[in-house]
């Protein structure tokens, strides 16, 4: 059994990259900020060079421009309007990525882009096809069995189902919202035991006792939790020790 460790990177000020630099030595790969919610084109250079010396797969991480709220404030754009800010973004991390010596192996939205893509279509459909115009055969990263699976289907990407090691399920399998004190996990320790038992019998347990079936192509950690070293080492420890064998997701 394998499975990829993703993390957010690149979302800090360009002197703190050490910060991410430090989650690559156990992930496989990372999604960059693209300057939008978060990031910088300093931060960008240096994190994609930074993974890249670690060969650690690298993904664009776009979302909303929306810096006062990182990117976690729903807004309502037109379908050109997604696509335009897709591609602009991608297109800067590509770039980067180019300059690099490497190419980008997957697309996974922000925040709120993430959230609304995941449960409308026509979000889904505007922000995967404007990946698909690029003609790189990116891969969609996004939760399992939501529209963005079904956006990568229509428009012939791979897909990648998400999973999360540091936030909590709803019965319906929904993030339990942020504002919820149950929707993150603290503790290291437990975030290794759900992500274990997720990967070996399908299941996590929800908020509310119950159990929920989700597919994992890859789990992710979220680089703005402040013990996300911490975790990250937890997680690598209980994967090595499970039998489960860290790789990046393949792109197809």
């Amino acid at each position: 059994m394998t499975i990829d460790l993703n993390c957010d990177v690149g979302e800090t000020a360009s002197a703190a990259v050490d910060g991410d630099e430090a989650v690559m030595a156990f992930a496989t790969s990372v999604s960059v900020a693209c300057g939008f919610h978060a990031g910088d084109a300093p931060t960008m250079r240096r994190t994609v060079a930074a993974a890249a010396a670690h060969g650690v797969a690298v993904g664009a991480h776009p979302g909303y421009a929306d810096r006062e709220n990182f990117g976690r404030r729903e807004q309502a754009l037109a379908p050109a309007a997604i696509a335009d800010l897709v591609v602009y973004q991608v297109g800067a991390l590509d770039g980067f990525a180019r300059a690099a010596g490497i190419r980008l192996r997957h697309v996974k939205l922000h925040g709120a882009l993430y959230n609304t893509a995941a449960r409308a279509p026509a979000v889904a459909d505007a922000a995967v096809g404007a990946v698909a115009s690029l003609g790189q055969r990116l891969a969609i990263v996004g939760p399992p069995g939501s529209a963005l699976a079904d956006a990568a289907a229509r428009h012939g990407l791979p897909f990648a189902a998400e999973v999360f090691a540091d936030r909590t399920y709803a019965p319906d399998g929904q993030l339990t919202p942020r504002g919820d004190p149950r929707a993150f996990v603290r503790d290291p320790d437990e975030a290794a035991r759900r992500v274990v038992r997720l990967l070996r019998d399908g299941v996590v347990e929800t908020t509310a006792g119950t159990t929920l079936a989700l597919r994992a192509d890859t789990v992710c950690l979220h680089g703005d939790n402040p013990d996300a070293l911490g975790f990250a080492r937890r997680l690598a420890e209980a994967l090595d020790a499970a039998g489960i064998a860290r790789r990046a997701f393949s792109a197809g």
